[in-house]
């Protein structure tokens, strides 16, 4: 791509963001309505089958109304992934600025509640901004002179947990760490599945949990890791995290996990940390790429694990 590339102005960037939060606010990827589909049809118990059910007719119903698809609406947040070429007209900053003011004004526009408050004091913007919120992660791909924004909702409080195993806990620890974060959260009615599991395994502490919610909210479902033995630890899990039963909303069912995704880290030889988080029922998500001459692709595929941002050893 050229270096000379067209800047991307803020008012076409803050444009993308607030249709992107507003679409994942509002309409299930198809993915998402396809893997909820697909568990409706197998499930085997009968109020799991309804709720299943019921769960496709609510993501029906959000569309038609433009309404959000679920009553908590999560701490709405970004994932920006820059072609090395980008430019963009007032800098990053510019990018962040148009992000956040996204952000306040589709909270008010569509009514999402406003989760986002001080810690300490609870003071509530009602904006869903705040010191380091939202979250902004970038990545980055060589060449390319667009930028893609993917705006994610997540909830913010349940699902999400962290261990330091050993190497000799192998296999068997990560499975036992997926069987307690799944009972832990399910058993309190602290979580909402059917869910999409995403373990972060190795790395440093904060690689571990940043990359288990990346797996669940920015690969497809159905989609496999390339390692093949990673992809393999995927299938294993997830058939694992269903024979626990817990079901839909755990009111028992077939179907808890609707897939587990892995993404791996190079860690310290003396141990293992694992994370896992759980991307819920409320499987909302949104991807476009803006391109500097003004055209916006949105898109189902997030692409953010691409080879490159996989990458190993020295280039």
């Amino acid at each position: 791509m050229s270096t000379t590339s067209t800047a991307i102005s803020r008012e076409l960037i803050y444009q993308v963001a607030y249709e992107t939060n507003k679409r994942a606010a509002i309409v299930v990827p198809q993915d998402g309505l396809a893997a909820f589909g697909e568990a409706w049809e197998r499930e085997s118990k009968p109020l799991a089958h309804f709720i299943l059910g019921q769960i496709l007719e609510n993501a029906k119903l959000a569309v038609a109304d433009a309404r959000p698809m679920c009553g908590d609406t999560g701490l709405p947040r970004y994932y920006v992934k820059l072609g090395n070429e980008a430019r963009i007209d007032g800098g990053v900053v510019a990018l962040e600025r148009a992000l956040r003011q996204a952000v306040a004004d589709i909270t008010q526009d569509i009514q999402l509640r406003s989760n986002r408050v001080h810690p300490l004091t609870r003071r509530n913007p009602g904006n869903n901004t705040g010191v380091f919120a939202p979250n902004i992660d970038y990545s980055f791909e060589p060449g390319g002179d667009w930028i893609d924004i993917i705006a994610v909702h997540k909830g913010g409080l349940f699902g999400t947990d962290y261990r330091m195993l050993f190497p000799a806990d192998g296999t068997d620890g990560i499975k036992r760490f997926l069987l307690d974060n799944m009972a832990e959260f399910a058993r309190r009615g602290l979580s909402c599945p059917p869910v999409v599991v995403g373990v972060g395994l190795g790395g440093t502490k904060d690689q571990a949990v940043t990359l288990s919610k990346e797996a669940a909210c920015l690969r497809l479902i159905g989609d496999r890791h390339p390692d093949s033995e990673v992809a393999a630890l995927e299938e294993e899990l997830r058939h694992l995290a269903n024979q626990t039963g817990f079901g839909v909303m755990g009111v028992g069912g077939d179907t808890t996990a609707l897939d587990v995704h892995v993404e791996i880290a190079y860690t310290h030889t003396g141990g293992l940390p694992i994370a896992i988080s759980q991307f819920c029922t409320a499987y909302r998500r949104s991807v476009a790429r803006v391109f500097p001459s003004g055209e916006v692709e949105f898109r189902e595929d997030p692409q953010w694990f691409t080879p490159y941002y996989r990458r190993e050893g020295i280039e």
